[in-house]
């Protein structure tokens, strides 16, 4: 090594050492010059880049100090996070941009349109447009801290080529995507930091709590929600990414701290079919300025190894299927001010610094190349329609009759995501099938979004390369259990002439409501309907379910109820005022109630019969703590919480032995490592459910139950899912493959619902796909009546499972339930709420909350 670049390395590692604190303008390029006026984060902060963990409220101080001081940015307040921190982005650009901005932005909607002789023509007039997003994992906080050294340097920059570049090109920051977690974390390290520095690995500083600063309020992941968008930051978010229309995003994470630096692409044949080649290349376009950048810098970095491209709802992978080239960067983590790693100390600095790099490298690479980033993103939407066209069936029909809210959820998604949905003009009969018309949609695959909509509704099994680094199959209309249909006749199909959105939602109608009503009642199919119910008993309002159908008159009409319906006889109250706050509760949650006039049935079950059972609300608590997996406690958490209201309390399991569980009626256990729960709590458990409690046990929380003899099966090994595989012929090189071979990432199957179960009250279909990332199967042996579903005999509906781990699923039991003592057990090898947007199982979940006592069934 020459005596300069020795230099070199000794001024960098000087420089970023805990011992000296940096200042903006070290982290920036040496031949940079700044506009004096414009303020250092220091003055704002009080202290330098990367001395201290910058909190929200700080970071948005220092950008609005920023935009005040510099004609070259913008700042927009996008929404509020659950916790009320704002979200925001900074716009970077010209001043005549910026003061022309939304009509920027307007023209490049129209020519999107455009055909492919005006391509060209548009794409030399129109700007560039990059979207750099930080730290949607909350403690992957190096990216929000660059964001300020970048934003600065957009700023106050004075040399030529800045100039230049921003008269001609849209910079959009999203310094911190993930403002809870990101405080979150931030509260920790700042607690258990210490004056001196300590880089030990094992030091509490690197070692979150349960909860992590990864998830965001509701602990969930936020780089996974940007298809699905059931979180409110990726709702906020997803407007303005379609009205910017980036043409490259860089995604900026942290990884573990023995860790180098990886920037995309992945690993190649891990990219989803649907991705345009031509991303690709341009995405290894981008890295040569990458790894220029951190080759001056001898940083150490890798590529194309580790990662994938496939699931299209993380923040480097959306935009790969919305026209842009999405960009992966992971950063090695300090997870704190220092560590001590493979590779040496790592500081916090220094994961700052790499991402500034690759912040300034991404825009240089796009600047370079913006002429083919450019055509290349015209280019795509052309050429999705052209595809459009060779496809075998022209579009999807989707249906459904009897739940407007989970219609309406898979609608509202895809008009977020840019998709027309149009509503039928007329009922339509195809492959014998009748679609009413008022609940009935058509998906055209002609048109701009034709790529994401096979991405939604895709039911792919096959792939080229078998390892998945998430999910592998998501399709949207299984997990909201909608019926959907490919159709290759369009022949006698009538639409209306708008797109569907969400002003076309009707709102029921208010009941008149007397005093001579005998009764009323409401129909469980409703999404909403156990949220109306814990209202009315909250309220005191006494309410019964049926347990067998029944027939009455309703406004001189037979009406015909099945299990599962909801009276509130008035015999049986006693609050004043209680038909009209039903009535408005009712209509509230926009569910139809329906007033009868007698007890005495047509058919079926009378109203004073016991086969009407008596409903208490529920008082549920959920048992985490470390080795509990907070993603699918918080998928419990918001389903039951935030959609239905029904409050959920909940302990770590180390404070089991303090708690009264005699407070409670129910107690979920989801997946987790439940093995260092005592004996003595494990018997308090029993005894509670002997006694009358209810548990529910989501896969080892399952796993859990059975051992401790509390559920009624037995789970296949680890060793009888390798079994199902022959090594013999297998080489060293093979190992990963294989291992790929023995797990689920995430995939889809099919299930048989009981529909005469209590539990499965509100399903009229008994098929039900539900949503496995586990190889644990139960084995209930020939116990009958205790098995709520069961997998098909073919039950692989979307995503890659090997055919020896399907083989062994068929008609195996996926939801389990029956009596222990007094109480009931509960279970499921599924995961019932994934990541909020299984509408279709999660409902499973309040069935056990409400009528888990209206089923009787002994276990042998």
């Amino acid at each position: 090594m020459s005596l300069s670049r020795l230099l070199i390395v000794l001024v960098l590692f000087a420089l970023f050492s805990s011992s000296h604190a940096a200042s903006v303008q070290d982290y920036l390029p040496k031949q940079a010059t700044f506009d004096s006026l414009i303020p250092l984060p220091k003055q704002t902060l009080g202290f330098e880049i990367g001395q201290s963990h910058v909190r929200h409220d700080q970071l948005k101080q220092y950008f609005n100090i920023l935009a005040d001081s510099s004609k070259r940015l913008k700042i927009t307040t996008i929404g509020q996070t659950a916790q009320l921190r704002e979200q925001f982005l900074v716009t970077i650009s010209s001043e005549t941009n910026l003061a022309n901005l939304d009509n920027i932005l307007a023209k490049r909607h129209v020519h999107q349109k455009e055909s492919q002789s005006n391509i060209k023509k548009h794409t030399e007039k129109e700007p560039l447009v990059l979207w750099l997003g930080y730290s949607v994992h909350g403690d992957e906080i190096s990216g929000a801290n660059a964001a300020m050294v970048v934003a600065y340097y957009l700023a106050a920059g004075t040399e030529q080529t800045i100039e230049t570049m921003l008269e001609n090109t849209i910079i959009v920051l999203e310094p911190s995507i993930n403002p809870d977690g990101m405080d979150r974390f931030v509260n920790w390290v700042s607690t258990y930091r210490g004056s001196a520095n300590n880089g030990d690995p094992e030091h509490i500083e690197h070692h979150q709590g349960w909860i992590s600063g990864r998830t965001n309020h509701f602990w969930f992941d936020l780089n996974r929600d940007w298809l699905l968008l059931t979180q409110q930051e990726s709702r906020h978010r997803l407007k303005y990414f379609h009205q910017y229309q980036p043409h490259v995003l860089g995604d900026y994470h942290e990884m573990d701290a023995n860790s180098s630096y990886f920037f995309q692409p992945g690993i190649v044949s891990r990219t989803h079919p649907l991705t345009p080649k031509q991303n690709i290349t341009l995405t290894k376009e981008l890295a040569k300025y990458h790894s220029k950048a951190l080759d001056k810098a001898q940083r150490l970095y890798y590529s194309e190894e580790e990662y994938d491209d496939f699931f299209y709802g993380k923040g480097s992978t959306y935009p790969d299927i919305n026209g842009s080239i999405g960009i992966l960067f992971e950063q090695a983590s300090s997870r704190g001010m220092q560590q001590n790693t493979i590779n040496g100390l790592l500081t916090f600095e220094f994961g700052i610094q790499n991402h500034v790099l690759t912040s300034l490298s991404t825009i240089e690479g796009a600047w370079q190349n913006r002429e083919e980033l450019k055509k290349y993103r015209k280019n795509f939407y052309v050429q999705a329609l052209k595809q459009a066209k060779k496809e075998r069936f022209d579009g999807y029909l989707i249906n459904e009759e009897k739940d407007n809210y989970r219609l309406h959820a898979l609608l509202n998604t895809l008009a977020q995501h840019q998709v027309n949905a149009y509503p039928l003009g007329d009922d339509f009969s195809y492959k014998g099938k009748k679609y009413i018309a008022e609940n009935s949609y058509y998906v055209p695959l002609a048109q701009n979004q034709y790529r994401l909509i096979q991405a939604l509704f895709n039911q792919e099994t096959n792939f080229a390369d078998n390892t998945f680094y998430d999910v592998s199959g998501w399709t949207m209309p299984l997990a909201m259990n909608i019926d959907f249909q490919q159709l290759d006749n369009t022949w006698g199909l009538v639409l209306a002439d708008k797109a569907w959105s969400n002003k076309d939602i009707i709102q029921v109608s208010k009941i008149n409501t007397n005093s001579e009503d005998y009764a009323y009642a409401f129909e469980w199919h409703h999404y909403l309907a156990p949220k109306l119910l814990n209202q009315l008993l909250n309220k005191k309002i006494k309410a019964k379910v049926a347990t067998g159908g029944f027939s009455s008159q309703v406004q001189n009409k037979n009406h015909t109820f099945a299990s599962g319906t909801i009276i509130i006889p008035a015999a049986i109250q006693s609050e004043p005022n209680w038909r009209a706050e039903l009535a408005a509760l009712a209509m509230t949650a926009n569910i139809d109630l329906f007033a009868i006039k007698s007890g005495l049935t047509s058919q079926g079950i009378d109203f004073g019969s016991n086969s009407f059972k008596l409903l208490e609300s529920p008082k549920v608590l959920l048992l985490g703590g470390k080795g509990i997996s907070q993603y699918e406690a918080g998928e419990i958490r918001f389903y039951l919480d935030e959609t239905l209201q029904i409050p959920l309390s909940i302990i770590e399991h180390s404070r089991l032995n303090n708690v009264d569980l005699s407070h409670y009626s129910h107690l979920i256990l989801v997946d987790g490592n439940y093995t260092t729960i005592s004996d003595d709590n494990a018997s308090k458990l029993k005894a509670w459910v002997k006694q009358g409690g209810v548990i529910f046990g989501q896969k080892r929380g399952a796993k859990w139950l059975a051992a401790q003899e509390i559920l009624s099966a037995d789970f296949v090994s680890k060793k009888q899912i390798a079994q199902l595989f022959d090594n013999e012929p297998l080489s060293y090189k093979d190992k990963e493959k294989l291992n790929a071979r023995k797990r689920i990432a995430g995939a889809i199957f099919a299930t048989k619902l009981d529909t005469s179960h209590p539990l499965a009250f509100g399903y009229s279909d008994y098929n039900l796909p539900l949503f496995r990332n586990s190889t644990l199967i139960m084995d209930t042996g020939q116990q009958p009546f205790i098995t709520v579903a069961k997998y098909t005999d073919t039950p692989l509906l979307s995503g890659y499972t090997d055919k020896e781990i399907v083989n062994r699923l068929a008609h195996n039991a996926a939801i389990v339930a029956h009596n222990y003592g007094e109480g009931r057990v509960i279970a499921s090898s599924d995961v019932l709420a994934f990541r909020g947007y299984w509408l279709g199982s999660s409902k499973l979940l309040a069935n056990s909350l409400f009528f888990a006592k209206t089923f009787s069934t002994k276990a042998k």
